[in-house]
Order: C-alpha cells, then structure tokens, then sequence
C-alpha cells in the first residue's frame, strides 16, 4: 500500500486507509464483487487510482461515481483526494449499504453512497452538479455518457474505464458524445499493475449544455441507445 500511495503521491495516511479499506472488505459479509484478498488491491486499488492520470479528475472538486457496485473506483478516489466530495451513485439499496459500512470502516469521510438510478438523480439533485464523473465496468460507452452528461458542469469530464478498444463501441460513443454536448472520447492506455492487460481510460470533456430532453427517463439509455 505505501509502495502505490507513493506512486502516485498521496497524503501519508492513504496507505493505511487503503489497508483499512481493503481489511473490510474481506470482512465484509455481503460483498458485491469477487474480487477480494490479495488480488484486490491490484484490480480494484491500483486500476481506480489510474483515474488520477486525468488532470481534470486528479482535480476535481465533486465526483460522481456511477454504477458504484462494491465501491470502486469512488472509494479509492475519496482516499486519494480527500478534499474531494465523492457521490457514489448505486441503484442498489443492499450494494449502498455495503459502501457506507466500507467508508466507515476505512475513515472515508467524504464519499457517501447516493441510492438512486444515474438518469433521476441527474434529474433532481445531481443535475451539472459535479466536476467529473468516473463509470467502471458499467455499460456501453454511449450509454455512459448519456448518463455522464446531465450530470457534469461544462468542462467537467467523464472517465470510463475499459478493456481492450472495440472500435464500433467507440464510434458509437463518438456519435453519442457529439448528442449530448461532449467532446469525441481521448483514450488513455494505462498499466495500473505489473503485468496488466488491455486497461485504457476514455474521456469525454464537456464542452456544451446538456441538451433539453436529457436524462431520458430510467433505463431508456440501455434499452434505446443513442446512433
């Protein structure tokens, strides 16, 4: 933990946060994800904190995480910016409920577990709320930036994390972006871990208004996706 912390120039205190972190997550009775023991730290520490390498999300101000699952990468950025606020919207009552016990247990006092559909908290309260929005391992990327956009500020970004490129997956992103006042996605390729494979960062800066009649209502942008 201090060998990552110090890569990417954390506050002294984030390697025992990601420890503690990491303890309840093994702890945990209930967890959302497979991924726990040794390989956690690789797969869900290391590969969140690969975010950081984005300026604009290295500096954000307000972070909404979609999608949150079991926490990451939302938990890992809370540690890692502690000035940051860290929304980590997860549809999921018992996955919500899950984070909050994983925050409290680490100390993570500015990440808070936010139960509700990405397209009606973007409709209320999160609507151009936040300075990025981070999605991992959540959907097509023109699904996420339908999801991203209303919630973002202009100049915001978004930050997907993916595996290996699908070029029609990224066209349809493009075409979804240039919909929704984004810019056309940047792909990072990133190692977050010696020997990591096909792990690439996409980002969609936003650079206009939302348009009117975004976020649709829930699950239209999965069930009819933006062309």
């Amino acid at each position: 933990m201090r060998e990552l912390a110090a890569r990417h120039g954390l506050a002294e205190d984030a390697a025992e946060r990601f420890e503690r972190l990491l303890d309840a997550l093994e702890a945990e009775p209930d967890p959302p994800t497979t991924v726990r023991g040794a390989d956690a730290a690789d797969r869900h520490l290391a590969d969140s904190l690969t975010g950081l390498a984005v300026p604009e999300l290295a500096g954000a101000a307000r972070i909404a995480d979609l999608g949150a699952g079991a926490g990451f990468p939302g938990l890992a950025l809370a540690v890692a910016r502690p000035d940051t606020q860290v929304d980590l919207i997860e549809s999921t009552t018992r996955k919500c409920e899950v984070i909050d016990r994983l925050a409290s247990a680490a100390g993570i006092g500015n990440a808070r577990a936010v139960p509700e559909r990405a397209e009606d908290w973007a409709a209320g309260e999160g609507r151009e709320a936040y300075d990025a929005v981070t999605a991992r391992a959540l959907a097509p990327l023109a699904v996420i930036a339908e999801y991203a956009s209303p919630l973002l500020r202009e100049g915001g970004v978004l930050v997907a994390w993916k595996g290996s490129r699908d070029a029609d997956e990224e066209a349809r992103g493009t075409s979804a972006a240039d919909q929704l006042g984004l810019s056309p996605p940047e792909v990072m390729r990133v190692e977050p871990f010696e020997g990591a494979a096909n792990r690439h960062l996409h980002v969609l800066k936003k650079v206009a208004p939302t348009p009117a009649g975004f976020p649709r209502r829930a699950g239209m942008a999965r069930k009819r996706p933006l062309k």
